[in-house]
């Protein structure tokens, strides 16, 4: 019989040094957790993460492992139907938009969710792996001798707009890093795995990959979750809402 396991995490949702608000939201929960990324030069960006992120909160429950997938894409079509609306609440939203990438845990296993260009990276073995994959495709600009992504696929209220789906084991020793683009590719990830594999806690590494986005010029807002897989049934944390998604709670 496969030991049992219980995750540690520790979440942040912050500003950066260049942006005057914040587009990003994330939560943190006992089985969920989950960041989004309001696109920038979009309409209602914030409100676009703050709808999804809610919409995804409402899902931090104990699940089937069976069940992990259907629920992580219910969970997204009702997020891209709530940006659907508050789009079509007023003009001034057309074309609101955000990313998510969320992982839904169940005993041993977890489901994970990807859509736009916010990222999910495995530490095992002292080997990072990047495990979601970027929904963009290299636009040349125009004297820039090099290719810029751009996003293609993010949740717009657009009824084609399906994330990625999968399945991941956990093992006891696993360290994951959810983080939208205000991290990582700001942080190289040569850096985020020396983080990742010296730090002592999800909280320690946390401060210390926000540290490095700070000395880079924290270009964009940043999000990031450190979850920590643990050996044994562990205390379930209490639930947290951070960024544009919290400002909407308590604003």
């Amino acid at each position: 019989m496969t030991a049992p396991v219980s995750l540690l995490a520790a979440a942040t949702s912050e500003v950066g040094l260049a942006r005057h608000n914040n587009e990003d939201s994330a939560y943190s929960g006992r089985w969920l957790h989950a960041v989004a990324d309001g696109l920038g030069g979009h309409a209602a960006g914030e409100l676009a993460s703050a709808a999804v992120i809610r919409i995804l909160a409402a899902h931090d429950a104990e699940t089937d492992p069976g069940s992990l997938l259907e629920v992580l894409g219910r969970a997204a079509a009702d997020a891209n139907t709530e940006v659907a609306r508050c789009a079509a609440e007023d003009p001034a939203r057309t074309g609101m938009g955000t990313t998510l990438t969320a992982i839904l845990r169940s005993g041993d296993q977890a489901g994970l969710l990807n859509i736009g260009d916010s990222r999910a990276f495995r530490l095992r073995g002292g080997q990072l792996r990047q495990v979601t994959e970027d929904h963009v495709f290299g636009n040349l600009v125009s004297n820039a001798g090099r290719m810029a992504p751009v996003l293609v696929r993010y949740l717009d209220g657009r009824p084609d707009r399906s994330p990625d789906l999968g399945l991941r084991d956990l093992r006891a020793g696993d360290r994951y890093l959810l983080c939208t683009d205000g991290l990582s590719p700001v942080v190289s990830a040569g850096a985020i795995r020396d983080v990742l594999a010296a730090a002592a806690s999800p909280g320690e590494a946390l401060g210390r990959l926000v540290a490095l986005a700070d000395e880079a010029g924290a270009p964009d807002n940043i999000s990031a979750i450190v979850i920590d897989v643990r050996e044994g049934d562990g205390e379930l944390t209490e639930p947290v809402m951070l960024g544009a998604a919290a400002a909407v709670l308590t604003g």
